[in-house]
């Protein structure tokens, strides 16, 4: 009975691939998505970005997971349909959906356009909608959103590197510039070269910033220098390179989602620096208060972005040609390519092309 509840819940067939349980193992699954409301615009997916999060959401690693689940928020598509209200879109527009698809609208965070920080704002997968049901992703063949929750693909732009834009994107860039990290002539640091330190490279070089790679693998040397153009290199393992770095960094972007010591990276800051965490760490970290004393540092944290930071984000990654790397996949290749992402075995974002891979089985 509960698949026919997922495929007749809502007056729409949608096809995609979910998991079902905690092994996280997607497998083809039918569902069904609501009629397209009065300020909805549908959409038929042609890519979606595989992020670190799908894989912690898949396996129930931070608790939360509800399923089946069909992941995906990093979602690039072209709009089919809109609704009689709808104002901003039209069909035949290239349009991405990214982390959040509802929020409260009327709270202070809503207000100053800073749904991501929504006490109530609902997720793109493996959250309660408001009228009950259970949202799902972009691993999927269309999508239903409400219009304020869709972001405009610039021209020029290719879309399948825009799409990991929608996630991992922003989650670099909102930092880099509510911090006041977004000046020429910032030495920034950036912790993990996977798919969010990457762009975060990428991001800081475009503002003008010189940028530190530091990371634990000493073989990311050549890729952070030669291919995404970081200044410098610094091996955390390192004691002397670590040393002979200390209070050179205006700001670090941490983007590892595994248990490591942030100490060391607390004494690369210049006093008033800031250590800004956006990998999602699912165990507590260990954080001694006299270095933080001793120089009037900061360590924050950061979460997505709003819808209106989001097109700018884009925007800006359109007109300064900032693209993530991808490598595109086909759907069938999803267990795979997460059993891959779990070794970090990409460079450095998996990219599914939905269009030309996703094809509904009897």
């Amino acid at each position: 009975m509960a698949s026919q509840q997922h495929e007749f819940e809502h007056p729409r067939k949608a096809f995609g691939w979910a998991a079902r349980d905690t092994s996280g193992f997607l497998s083809p699954f039918n569902f069904s998505r609501r009629e397209t409301g009065e300020k909805d615009v549908a959409l038929k997916v042609l890519y979606c970005g595989i992020c670190h999060s799908d894989l912690h959401m898949l396996k129930n690693e931070w608790g939360n997971a509800i399923y089946p689940m069909v992941p995906g928020h990093e979602v690039v598509g072209v709009v089919t349909e809109v609704g009689s209200k709808v104002e901003k879109y039209k069909v035949g527009d290239k349009v991405g959906v990214g982390c959040m698809v509802e929020s409260c609208r009327s709270c202070q965070n809503c207000v100053e356009d800073l749904e991501n920080y929504c006490p109530t704002n609902v997720m793109t997968y493996g959250a309660k909608y408001i009228d009950g049901t259970i949202t799902y992703g972009g691993y999927s063949d269309s999508m239903v959103v409400d219009e304020h929750f869709v972001i405009r693909i610039p021209e020029g732009l290719p879309l399948d590197a825009a799409a990991p834009l929608l996630c991992a994107g922003i989650t670099v860039y909102s930092p880099l510039r509510y911090f006041g990290l977004d000046k020429p002539g910032l030495h920034l640091g950036v912790v993990g070269l996977g798919g969010l330190g990457h762009v975060a490279v990428k991001f800081a070089k475009a503002f003008g910033a010189k940028v530190t790679v530091i990371s634990t693998s000493p073989n990311k040397k050549d890729e952070a220098i030669k291919i995404l153009g970081a200044d410098s290199f610094l091996l955390s393992s390192d004691q002397d390179q670590m040393q002979a770095a200390m209070e050179s960094m205006d700001g670090i972007i941490d983007t590892v989602c595994a248990v490591h010591p942030i100490v060391s990276l607390i004494g690369l800051l210049k006093s008033h620096g800031k250590l800004v965490m956006v990998g999602g760490v699912a165990k507590p970290l260990e954080l001694p208060v006299f270095p933080l004393l001793k120089g009037r540092k900061i360590v924050a944290g950061s979460l997505i972005g709003g819808l209106k930071e989001t097109q700018e984000m884009i925007d800006f990654a359109a007109k300064h040609n900032v693209k993530p790397e991808i490598e595109v996949i086909a759907i069938d290749y999803v267990n795979t390519a997460m059993e891959r992402l779990a070794k970090a075995d990409v460079k450095y974002r998996f990219v599914i092309d939905i269009a030309n891979t996703l094809k509904p089985t009897s």
